[in-house]
C-alpha cells in the first residue's frame, strides 16, 4: 500500500486527486494540507511514502517545503513528486534541487498521475524522462563536459562503467534500457544505480540527473 499526501492550495485539485487515488486498490491518502507549512507538519505526523506538491503556494512555498521535508532524516523514506506545469522550469529545478523525485503536470491524464506515485514511490525512474531532459538542458547552466575530479568530486570518485551509468540515467533510460545499451541484465544495471547513489550521497534517480548535468557528465541536449 502506498500512502499519499496532497498539498495544494487550490481545493479542487485537491478532492480531484483524492478520489482518483483513493479510488485505487494498492494506494491510500492519508492527508491534505494547504500550504507547505502545513505540509512539512503532516509528514512529521503521517509518514507518508509520497507527498504530491504543489509549487505555488501561501506561507510556505512548495519549493521550501520540499527541501524541508528532504532534509529531515526521520523523513527518509518519504519521497516528494512535484503537481506543477511545464512553464514553471525553474521552479522545478529548485524542487529537484531541494530534494524532489521529479515531476508531473497538472493536466496529466489520471493513470499517468497513478503511475507517477506508484513509480516515486518504487524509486524507479524519473518521471517524463523526455520532457525532464528538456527542462533540465534548458534551465542548468552547464560546466565543461571533460570531468575530472577537480571538476567534480563525487563524479570523479565513480569508475568508468558508473559514470557510464550515471550518464545514461541522467539521459532518462530505465534500468531495462541501460541493461540493453551496455550488454547486461538489469539487475545489474540497478546494482551500479545503487551504488552509484550510495557513494554520491543521492536518495533517488532524480538528484542523480542533477548531478550528471551540473558536473558536466552530460551535456544540455546530449
Amino acid at each position: 500500500m502506498t500512502t499519499v499526501l496532497i498539498v495544494d492550495d487550490q481545493a479542487l485539485i485537491r478532492q480531484a486527486v483524492t478520489d482518483l487515488l483513493d479510488g485505487q486498490d494498492d494506494v491510500q491518502v492519508v492527508g491534505e494540507a494547504t500550504n507547505g507549512a502545513a505540509a512539512v507538519e503532516a509528514v512529521r505526523s503521517l509518514h507518508p511514502d509520497v507527498v504530491l506538491m504543489d509549487i505555488r503556494m501561501p506561507v510556505m512555498d512548495g519549493i521550501a517545503a520540499t527541501a524541508a521535508i528532504c532534509a529531515d532524516p526521520d523523513n527518509a523514506e518519504t519521497r516528494v513528486l512535484i503537481l506543477t506545469t511545464f512553464e514553471e522550469d525553474d521552479y522545478v529545478v529548485q524542487a529537484l534541487r531541494a530534494g524532489a523525485s521529479g515531476f508531473i503536470g497538472k493536466g496529466s491524464e489520471p493513470d499517468e498521475i497513478l503511475r507517477a506515485v506508484q513509480a516515486i514511490h518504487a524509486g524507479d525512474a524519473l518521471l517524463s524522462s523526455a520532457a525532464t531532459r528538456s527542462l533540465i538542458a534548458r534551465t542548468i547552466e552547464a560546466p565543461p563536459v571533460q570531468v575530472s575530479p577537480e571538476i567534480s568530486p563525487k563524479v570523479g570518485a565513480l569508475t568508468d562503467r558508473e559514470r557510464e551509468v550515471l550518464a545514461f540515467v541522467a539521459r532518462g533510460r530505465s534500468n531495462q534500457e541501460i541493461a540493453d545499451e551496455l550488454f547486461i541484465s538489469p539487475h545489474t544495471a540497478k546494482t551500479h544505480v545503487n551504488r552509484i547513489m550510495a557513494k554520491v550521497g543521492a536518495h533517488d534517480r532524480a538528484q542523480l540527473v542533477i548531478l550528471a548535468y551540473e558536473s558536466g557528465l552530460v551535456a544540455p541536449g546530449s
